[in-house]
Order: C-alpha cells, then structure tokens, then sequence
C-alpha cells in the first residue's frame, strides 16, 4: 500500500514514485505523454526508500547505473509477481519476448496474461517491463507508450 508519494522529473516525462514503509512501490509515469505535466515535488523527501529511489533513477538516466538496488514492495496477484520477477532478470541492453517469459515461468502459453502482467507492472524502469518485446523484435505493448520503450531500449543499448 502505497503511504508516501513524490515526483521526480526524467527525460521521458516526470515520474511519480510511492513507496510503503517496507519499500518502493509505485513508479510511474505522470502522463501519457512523453512531456510531463506536473513539476517534480520542491520539498524534501524524507522516505529512505523514495530517496534512494530518486538518486538511482537520477544516475540510470545519465547513464551511471545499470542496476537498481532498491527495497521493493509491489503488489500484484501471485502470478504478476511471477512475471515481475522474471523481469528482473532481464540483464540491462538486453531483451525478452513474451513467449521467452511464459516460458520461463513454466507457463508457455500464457504468453497474452504475461503481457496483461506487464501491463500492470507498478514499477516502471525499475522492474524493466520495456525490455520485454513482441516476436520477431518487434516493439508491442508498453502502458507508458511506445515512444518511451524505444528511448529506453535505445538508452541501454548505447
């Protein structure tokens, strides 16, 4: 459940963060548009896990982290957490297909309820859904939208 929020801006648009007291849980972008609306927060954060969570996302954007080291508390059905976990496992520059990730859950043909999974992943970037992609590499599903996959994908791959 999330208690605390904030916002921080990226280039792809600001990114709202929540976080519980056991970890982060939300990260999201604010609008469907690659241009934000809203304005990063001007107070300080005092949640240790938004604040580690902001200085990570910071230095992933600038091409300093390929790893994020967070205390993460998502919440989902058994089976999403299944497919978020498999997402974690996606190295940074690299991709999945969804059939790859049915797959590796021991579930091959649950490929369209890993993709609806996907769709619900509530930790954008961080539990890297954007490296998942459609059969034959092409780029197919991204809640956040397309655009943004692409920068992503094309971010990790330079």
């Amino acid at each position: 459940m999330v208690e605390v929020t904030h916002v921080v801006a990226s280039p792809l648009g600001d990114l709202l963060l929540g976080a519980s007291t056991s970890g982060l849980c939300r990260v999201d972008f604010t609008s469907p548009q690659i241009s934000g609306v809203h304005r990063p927060d001007p107070k300080p954060v005092a949640n240790v896990h938004l604040v580690a969570a902001a200085a990570q996302l910071g230095e992933y954007f600038a091409g300093e982290r390929r790893d994020f080291d967070l205390t993460l508390d998502p919440q989902g059905t058994p089976f999403q957490l299944s497919a978020w976990a498999v997402l974690r496992t996606i190295p940074y520059g690299a991709t999945m297909t969804y059939g790859e990730q049915a797959k590796s859950m021991g579930q091959p043909r649950a490929v369209r309820a890993v993709g609806a999974a996907n769709g619900r992943n509530p930790l954008a970037i961080i539990v890297p859904c954007h490296r998942v992609i459609g059969a034959g590499g092409k780029l197919t599903g991204y809640a956040s939208g397309l655009d943004r996959k692409a920068w992503l994908l094309d971010h990790e791959s330079r």
